[in-house]
């Protein structure tokens, strides 16, 4: 199979953060000046909140890739919660919701791939990061299967690791630079992240959404999966499988006939092309493989 060289980076301390400098005492006024007029009453609420850091859940049952991954993170500038097994988990994010888990395939009781299950359904599409240390091919793309966002594989670096939970994140964040998309019955909306077909919500994981949103905006043109991995990840390096699977399963989501599909084409020897003129159900070729 296809892949991209990946980027290595070597493991090493983050930089330090940085706290806000203590403000110093104010000066003295002139002896003949007056009390300084109060702050109007509603200062506090014309001022602009401040953003609220993105909380992660890491769940791994070896304590040091624990540590040293909520180090990072919390470094990074992340709100960190831990949890070391499945059911651990299932009860932090359902007692607070994180904004993205970083979630150990191999869990003692119940594997990540059941948790991540369990997750999506009692939580919704919270964006997961799957650690594993198989370097079986068939195990990362069952994660990704399950509606894993991305993985990677153990031994890792932790810089490796932020720059990915900064990328998923990113993805997460409503685009201001464009309105709703629509074309052959589907309709995104990317500031409220909502998809439909037909009229029908579609349940739709984070990369799954971007990447029918980036069809929609680039109907008719043929892309390949590095240029897939690079626009919709905003990757220049990765497995090249990752977009293979999101592309079947945003097939099973968005074609009427899976397996033959008529909007998202394979395009021999290239890649896909997102085809909205293809509405007669006759046009459609045999089943397609991937490219």
């Amino acid at each position: 199979m296809q892949q991209s060289h990946e980027r290595q980076e070597p493991a090493g301390p983050g930089p330090a953060p940085t706290g806000p400098t203590p403000a110093g005492a104010a000066s003295p006024g002139p002896a003949d000046a007056g009390p300084a007029s109060p702050a109007p009453a509603d200062a506090a609420s014309t001022a602009p909140a401040p953003a609220r850091p993105a909380r992660i859940l890491v769940v791994d049952d070896d304590p040091t890739v624990a540590e040293v991954v909520t180090g990072y993170l919390d470094r990074a500038g992340y709100v960190v919660d831990r949890a070391g097994d499945g059911p651990a988990a299932l009860a932090r994010a359902a007692g607070n919701r994180p904004d993205l888990v970083v979630l150990d395939l191999m869990l003692p009781g119940m594997d990540g791939l059941e948790v991540c299950r369990r997750m999506r359904a009692d939580s919704g599409p919270v964006p997961v990061i799957m650690l594993t240390a198989r370097g079986d091919e068939d195990d990362r793309i069952l994660g990704l299967e399950v509606g894993a966002d991305d993985y990677v594989t153990k031994p890792f670096s932790p810089r490796e690791l932020v720059l990915r939970v900064e990328s998923v994140l990113r993805r997460t964040r409503p685009r201001a630079d464009t309105g709703p998309l629509g074309a052959a019955g589907l309709t995104v909306d990317p500031a409220a992240r909502r998809a439909t077909k037909n009229g029908g919500e579609l349940a739709l994981t984070l990369r799954e959404f971007d990447l029918l949103a980036f069809f929609l905006r680039h109907p008719g043109r043929a892309y390949g999966r590095e240029d897939l991995m690079r626009e919709v990840w905003g990757w220049d390096f990765g497995d090249l499988s990752t977009v293979t699977v999101h592309v079947r399963r945003l097939r099973g989501k968005v074609e009427d006939d899976p397996a033959r599909p008529r909007l998202i084409q394979t395009v021999w020897g290239v890649g896909y092309r997102f085809d909205p003129s293809a509405a007669d159900p006759s046009a459609a070729g045999p089943a397609e493989q991937e490219a």
